[in-house]
């Protein structure tokens, strides 16, 4: 009888590379969690809790001109540490040493480290999913999330679309010159002005508010809530152009916003009004205007030209290899203002002219030539006084030009701050910080100024109506116009109660404002 052996095929070289494969998956789990961890601490410290909106806003987007010392600062604060940590907890879990550590358990010894693959693999997973949790957290996913399930029904009940509303020109149409500045609030006031610090840093801001108009949350200099949506930059410009907040869309998200891509194609704002009146538009801010998506939004609703640092080289404001900050230093940008807005006046058709500040911007802000010592010791404090000084210049000097008496200017914070260490060093953490505001050379005037209920979103409306226009119902979009006697949405519904039902998902605001009205 003959034997036949049968070899077996040997199982084991299969099962360690699944094994190596498991702890690779798992060591990248650690890897992605510490990364996402750190990265929204650093979030977070840096400008605060400004809601998730903002956080996706800013992913989507590219670092072209992104300040330089906040890529620093995250690699520095964000990613590195979490690189160490990352590299610590897989050194921990994965290596496996020749000795190990063991305990004595009667006759035996019961081993202790290195771990049990599969110990290891449980424990990866659980502090990367506890890691990621606690990001989520902080940067408010969690809420993002709960408010998409919950969807509001705001924008159906109360938007007034500004193509069904009659807006009325005067006679003699005004000339527009709009002017946002970077994070300035109202904190900046001394406290016994209502503001929060020990010392007055924006005198000449102030008086220019307690000599025009101001639409005060208070009796004296005051400013407005900063809304959902409106708590940075573009999203603080949509929602004062366009009387809404803004909010990202799901899908293709890293193209939102980038140059020749549509941005919020069937929203209507000042300047698509104004476009359509026959005012010549501009734009004008001293950093890389498609940072954020400002120039395709703006171009793309009736801006006739956009200035930046690119275009300040160009024309000579500064040399071709300037770049300081996040562009140009804003003693640059209202020379360049002053040149250009000289230029436009001399046409024929009346002007719209919106600009935006920068030195006030975090961390820090930028300290110009200008700049003088603070008592303080603040950095920040400097750069927030020299653009107090800097905004009172640039007024007086237009109030001398001949254009100037049919103007109307506005002057405006775009948000609050996002320089968190300062605010968390200088103010009281229940200080109710508002965004600073004034309307000059308007036509119109109001009695009702004072203790009012209203955000970012009323200015689309009021700074028509401080233009001389009539508009039918007092509402655009859902911002309200300040002069009129009509309350805003946030007084009708209490601003805590508005806010929360901006924050949610609208099908309204997906099915009408991220596509064009003819498609």
């Amino acid at each position: 009888m003959t034997n036949t052996i049968q070899k077996e095929i040997p199982k084991r070289a299969p099962r360690k590379g699944l094994a190596f494969l498991g702890s690779a998956l798992c060591a990248l789990l650690v890897l992605i969690g510490c990364i996402a961890f750190y990265a929204a601490v650093w979030f977070v410290t840096v400008y605060g809790q400004i809601g998730f909106d903002a956080v996706l806003f800013t992913l989507q987007n590219s670092l072209s001109g992104v300040q330089s010392d906040l890529i620093k600062s995250y690699l520095n604060l964000g990613l590195k540490p979490a690189l160490i940590l990352a590299t610590a907890a897989n050194f921990v879990l994965f290596f496996h040493p020749k000795k190990g550590l063991s305990i004595p358990m009667g006759k035996d010894r019961v081993p202790l480290y290195p771990f049990h693959r599969g110990v290891s693999m449980v424990l990866a997973i659980a502090m990367s999913a506890l890691l990621l949790g606690k990001a989520a957290v902080k940067v408010q996913l969690t809420d993002y999330i709960s408010d998409m399930i919950n969807r509001s029904s705001l924008f159906e009940e109360e938007y007034a679309d500004p193509d069904e509303v009659s807006i009325t020109f005067p006679e003699e149409k005004r000339n527009l010159v709009y002017i946002m500045l970077e994070s300035m609030e109202i904190s900046y006031l001394s406290e016994e002005l209502g503001g929060a610090v020990e010392e007055n840093l924006i005198p000449e801001l102030y008086q220019i508010a307690l000599e025009n108009t101001n639409f005060s949350h208070n009796d004296g200099v005051g400013g407005f809530h900063e809304a959902s949506g409106a708590s940075w930059t573009i999203g603080a410009m949509v929602a004062q152009t366009a009387g809404i907040p803004l909010k990202t869309p799901t899908g293709n998200q890293n193209d939102y916003g980038s140059t020749g891509e549509a941005f919020l194609p069937g929203v209507t704002s000042i300047t698509s009004i104004l476009e359509d009146a026959g005012y010549y538009t501009t734009l004008m801010v001293g950093s890389d205007a498609n940072f954020g998506g400002r120039e395709p939004y703006f171009v793309q609703h009736g801006v006739d030209r956009v200035y930046d640092v690119y275009t300040a080289r160009k024309d000579d404001i500064i040399p071709d290899d300037y770049f300081v900050w996040w562009g140009m230093e804003d003693l640059h940008l209202f020379e360049y203002a002053k040149q250009e807005l000289t230029e436009i006046s001399q046409q024929d058709e009346p002007f719209a002219f919106t600009m935006l500040t920068v030195d006030t911007h975090h961390i820090g802000g930028y300290q110009c030539a200008y700049c003088e010592e603070s008592s303080s010791g603040e950095t920040y404090d400097q750069s927030i006084s020299c653009s107090s000084r800097q905004v009172l210049e640039f007024l007086q000097w237009m109030q001398q030009q001949p254009w100037y008496e049919n103007t109307t200017v506005v002057i405006t914070g775009d948000h609050c701050s996002m320089d968190k260490g300062y605010f968390s060093r200088n103010v009281d953490e229940d200080y109710q910080r508002m965004v600073y505001n004034v309307i000059i050379n308007a036509p119109v005037t109001s009695d009702n100024t004072k203790n009012r209920e209203y955000c970012a979103m009323d200015l689309f409306p009021t700074t028509l109506a401080a233009m001389g226009c009539e508009i039918e119902g007092d509402r655009l979009g859902l911002g309200t116009n300040l002069f009129s006697d009509t309350p805003t949405l946030a007084e009708e519904m209490g601003f805590a109660d508005f806010n929360a039902e901006l924050a949610k998902a609208s099908t309204y605001y997906t099915e009408n404002f991220y596509y064009s009205k003819e498609d």
